[in-house]
């Protein structure tokens, strides 16, 4: 008898428990359910550094989980991205990307891993413009008479870049082949160093994002002749368009975007999008990115992807035809 009620609570006990199962495999797989690392390739205190703290923030909110920040420097912005692109795709491990994931991808180097496969577009948040910016002595006030200079004495202009292969440097020969100009390339390491020569004299050009000359422009310590959107910005409405002022159809911006490992969940790349799309409607969020000059770009994991691939394919051409070295 007592073993006939063991075997009939044993098989209660089992029947109970692959009842629970489903509840347990649905409490497994909810998520977020612990913190999500969101990795910046980049050394603290840039725009890359400031726009992610305040997206993690607002997602941090959003999610019921904290939103851990962790900079991982290095090989311009190739270290982050490969940690992010061999995290396992849970939606755990996220890359708070720019402009430099394509760039990077397009310079013929040897990356730990695949741009187009390797990771997934979750969604765009913004873009801000570069802006011509010239000496103070050079002889040119407006970007057109800029062009008509440095055709007449091709290489005499000297530009100055935050390196080779950055998007300063192929920007700005992107910008060359555009108005059919050759300059000279005079690389530093960081755009500080290029803008006290601009200001010396020793170089006549250099094209940084909007956000970052601000100060020397209002200060006069440089001028600019023209900013790469496709409208004028609200921080700097006196400054034409390149459209405007001598290359019809010319544009350049640096984006930012999320990026997850490929094969993420589909719920979870669902979710992650339409709570990026929603930050990009809060007040805050919106004042970051107006004092980095960058306007909202809100948008779904496809049309991100169409970017990534049409930045890669425009860079790739570009360092062919330039035949640009990229140690």
């Amino acid at each position: 008898m007592n073993r006939k009620n063991n075997i009939q609570r044993r098989t209660v006990l089992a029947a109970g428990a692959s009842a629970l199962l489903p509840l347990q495999a649905h409490a497994q797989a909810a998520w977020p359910n612990r913190p999500i690392r969101l990795i910046v390739p980049f050394a603290p205190g840039g725009s890359n550094d400031i726009l992610s703290r305040v997206l993690g923030a607002k997602l941090s909110t959003r999610l019921g989980q904290s939103v851990v920040i962790e900079n991982r420097a290095g090989g311009g912005g190739t270290l982050g991205t490969e940690f992010v692109a061999k995290s396992a795709p849970d939606g755990y491990t996220l890359l708070f990307a720019s402009t430099s994931v394509t760039t990077n991808a397009a310079s013929g180097k040897k990356l730990p891993y695949d741009l187009l496969k390797d990771l997934q577009p979750i969604g765009l948040m913004a873009a801000t413009p570069f802006t011509v910016v010239v000496g103070n002595d050079v002889k040119a006030n407006t970007l057109n008479e800029f062009i008509a200079l440095a055709r007449a004495k091709p290489k005499s202009v000297n530009y100055g870049t935050a390196g080779i292969g950055g998007i300063n440097h192929l920007g700005t020969e992107l910008m060359s082949s555009a108005a059919k100009i050759e300059m000279t390339h005079i690389p530093y390491k960081g755009i500080g160093p290029a803008f006290t020569d601009l200001m010396g004299g020793s170089l006549q050009m250099t094209l940084p994002t909007l956000a970052s000359v601000l100060p020397q422009l209002r200060g006069g310590k440089m001028r600019a002749l023209a900013v790469t959107s496709a409208q004028r910005s609200p921080l700097a409405p006196e400054i034409p368009t390149a459209s405007e002022a001598g290359l019809p159809g010319f544009r350049l911006e640096a984006w930012f975007g999320l990026l997850g490992p490929a094969n993420m969940p589909p719920a979870v790349l669902k979710r992650l999008n339409e709570e990026l799309n929603w930050t990009l409607t809060q007040p805050d969020m919106k004042e970051a990115l107006t004092r980095e000059a960058a306007a909202t770009m809100p948008g779904t994991p496809e049309e991100f992807a169409s970017l990534l691939r049409s930045e890669v394919a425009r860079w790739t051409k570009l360092i062919s035809e330039k035949n640009i070295q990229i140690d």
